[in-house]
């Protein structure tokens, strides 16, 4: 009688083209990657469709993520796409609840560094306590991605009493910042570009949904929320003042900007106000309730640096004003082009 052979399939230690077939390595990978990594009892089914039972007022997002490198100071497109999400919700006053990823796989990928990122996700998801309930994943031919995109979008709730817009700023309303800004951008910067800091910069990659909930708690008076991603606190503001309609004036000294980050950008030619943040948020709030909010900002992990940086005006509606150190004002116009590629 012939020998019997027995063939033990091994996983590649890449990701290939046939991990997208939806064949055997598909799913390899699907149980040996994600599921292992983010086990729970809805994404468990692995059926075409999570089902889930929110109560009350639903909050919705989606987002795509497409940093180079994928690995940074301070996170990575794991932890990045998961804050990126859960702040999105946030920013409505919503309680994020589930999470869906969808990667989109470079062939070649190593799988070591896919499941770091998955890693990351499942630690940063466990932070945020939110739960990654459904996913796909595609893998697309070597040159055609940069390594990993991963897109998502977010379910949360939001309380009946909680109406916070970008088209609901008032003129008094007093404008909170939570901290430093651009120090994402340029901690992604410094990494793809090899700049070197005397100390280390990291990014502020964060979710903000506990930062949230707690100046909730303090005051219902918060009008407006967001988070000043792409374009950073200057598009951000812009943005604020085009939606509600209202005139915004801001003061330069009041706005915290670490060294390594204001040098960075001297040194670039950038300018710190349209560099991306990830963890940071900029709030107008009713000027009866502004101090409290702020003192409540101060004892969360994500808010210890916040300070108010300015407020809004009925004069001057859709503009933000920028008064500067020399005591001369300047208008802050949203960013224009695109200085730093693939940062979010």
């Amino acid at each position: 009688m012939p020998p019997i052979t027995i063939t033990v399939r091994k996983m590649s230690d890449r990701i290939l083209l046939a991990h997208g077939s939806g064949g055997r390595l598909a799913h390899d990978i699907i149980q040996n990657s994600f599921v292992s990594a983010l086990s729970n009892p809805v994404l468990n089914t692995l059926d075409d469709s999570a089902v889930v039972e929110p109560a009350g007022r639903l909050a919705f997002t989606t987002d795509s993520y497409v940093v180079q490198p994928i690995f940074f100071p301070g996170g990575d497109i794991g932890r990045l796409a998961v804050c990126g999400t859960v702040n999105d919700l946030a920013m409505v006053g919503a309680t994020p609840l589930y999470l869906s990823l969808a990667f989109i796989i470079e062939e070649g990928l190593l799988v070591s560094d896919l499941e770091k990122v998955v890693g990351s996700i499942k630690e940063t998801a466990t932070s945020a306590n939110v739960t990654v309930v459904t996913g796909d994943t595609k893998v697309v031919n070597r040159g055609t991605a940069d390594k990993l995109f991963i897109n998502t979008a977010g379910i949360g709730t939001v309380p009946a009493d909680v109406n916070i817009s970008g088209h609901n700023a008032r003129p008094g309303d007093v404008l909170i910042l939570s901290g430093t800004i651009g120090d994402h951008g340029i901690a992604v910067l410094s990494k793809r570009e090899g700049i070197g800091f005397a100390t280390e910069l990291k990014s502020d990659c964060a979710p903000l949904n506990g930062l949230v909930a707690a100046m909730l708690a303090a005051s219902h008076d918060i009008r407006c929320l967001r988070d000043p991603t792409r374009g950073g606190l200057a598009t951000t503001l812009n943005e604020i003042a085009g939606q509600s309609g209202v005139g915004i004036r801001v003061y330069e000294e009041k706005i915290p900007v670490r060294e390594e980050v204001a040098a960075a950008c001297e040194m670039l030619g950038l300018d710190s106000l349209y560099v991306a943040n990830e963890g940071k948020l900029v709030a107008a709030v009713s000027p009866d309730d502004a101090e409290k909010v702020l003192q409540q900002m101060k004892k969360h992990q994500y808010g210890r640096d916040s300070v108010i940086i300015g407020e809004v005006k009925e004069e001057n509606p859709g503009r933000v004003v920028m008064e500067t150190g020399l005591g001369t004002t300047r208008i802050i116009d949203m960013l224009v082009g695109e200085p730093l590629p693939r940062i979010c």
